[in-house]
Parts: structure tokens; sequence; C-alpha cells
């Protein structure tokens, strides 16, 4: 198996927050984090995984952001990773963040729920 996807993820996953943070002027962009980026086998598509910080409304404003800038990125990672051909971006919400917290929450809640009143004799 081959390790090439993964080193042009681990790149591309670099490059795209410097371009992301500093390139993109878009007003709609809010606060992204590149989680992660998973490139196929064949190197022909880069699934980019974000976190945007603000509610669904910003985090929809952002992925649209960045689907019509898409093309500018595309060609950004082109000129600083050098590849014979760019692989197709797609920008999708890493939900994994949410889901943690959520199981972190729920675990919490169950901790809190659970504990017996400590009486002053037992402490």
């Amino acid at each position: 198996m081959s390790h090439r996807p993964n080193r042009v993820g681990e790149q591309m996953k670099k490059e795209l927050t410097d371009i992301i943070g500093r390139k993109i002027k878009d007003p709609r962009i809010g606060f992204v984090t590149v989680t992660d980026v998973q490139v196929t086998g064949d190197l022909q598509q880069a699934k980019v995984f974000i976190s945007v910080l603000g509610d669904d409304e910003q985090k929809e404003n952002t992925l649209k952001g960045l689907a019509k800038a898409k093309g500018f990125i595309r060609s950004e990672i082109g000129h600083r990773i050098r590849l014979r051909k760019t692989p197709e971006i797609i920008f999708e919400f890493d939900e994994s963040i949410d889901y943690g917290n959520r199981i972190e929450t729920l675990l919490h809640q169950l901790h809190t729920d659970d504990k017996p009143m400590k009486t002053n004799e037992e402490e």
C-alpha cells in the first residue's frame, strides 16, 4: 500500500490552512479549521474536512464561499505542491468534532446524575 495519498493529504492540509487563512478575502468565509484531508489512491480527489466557528448559517455561508473559491484554491495548491494533476477538492464539515462534544456532554450528564449525594461523615 502506498503512503503517497497520505503524504499528499498532509501537505494539502498545511497549504489549505494557509490559503484559506491568508489568501481568500470572501466575507462569507468565517473562522475555518482544516481538520483533515483524505486523498484518493489515484490522487484524483481530495475530501477536505473543515470545522467552522459559528452557527449553522455561518457554516453554510462559509461552505458557499469556499465552493465559489474552489478554482482559485485548486490553482494555488497546484502551484505549491508538485503533482501531475491537482486533485479535485470537495469540502465537507467534520462532524466528528460535534459528535465528540455531544458524547462528552452526555457522559458529563450521566456522571453528575449518577453521583450519590455525599454526607458530611463520608467526606
